[in-house]
C-alpha cells in the first residue's frame, strides 16, 4: 500500500476530487495548508501599500492507495491540477505497513 500527499492549489481542488471520485476513489482526508516552496510567497499591493505574503494557502490530499493505483492517481492529479505556473503544487509517495478499519477490525487493503 502507498500513501499520496497531493499539496494543489485551493482553486483546483473541486476539479481533482470530481477526478479521483470518477476514477472510484471518493475517500481522502484534505486539509488546508499554508506553505511555500520555490516562490517563497508573493507580493500584493493593497491600499497603495505593498505587502508581501510569505505562506501561501494550500490544499493537501491524503489518500492511501493499493500499489498497482498510484500511477494512475498521480497522474489524474497532475493533469487535473497543473496550471503551468509556478506554486501548482507537490505530491509525495511513501509506503504504509498496514491500515486498519476501526469498525470492522479489517486490515491491510481490505480496509482501505
Amino acid at each position: 500500500m502507498k500513501k499520496i500527499e497531493a499539496i494543489i492549489r485551493p482553486e483546483r481542488f473541486d476539479v481533482v476530487k470530481d477526478a479521483l471520485l470518477q476514477l472510484g476513489y471518493p475517500g481522502m482526508t484534505v486539509t488546508q495548508v499554508n506553505g511555500h516552496g520555490n516562490q517563497k510567497g508573493i507580493s500584493q499591493i493593497w491600499r497603495g501599500r505593498r505587502f508581501r505574503i510569505d505562506l501561501l494557502l494550500k490544499i493537501k490530499i491524503e489518500i492511501t492507495v493499493r500499489d498497482a493505483d498510484v500511477e494512475n492517481i498521480v497522474n489524474t492529479i497532475i493533469s487535473e491540477s497543473q496550471t503551468g505556473s509556478i506554486g501548482d503544487g507537490k505530491i509525495f509517495i511513501s509506503h504504509v505497513e498496514n491500515a486498519y478499519r476501526v469498525r470492522t477490525k479489517e486490515s491491510g487493503e481490505a480496509a482501505i
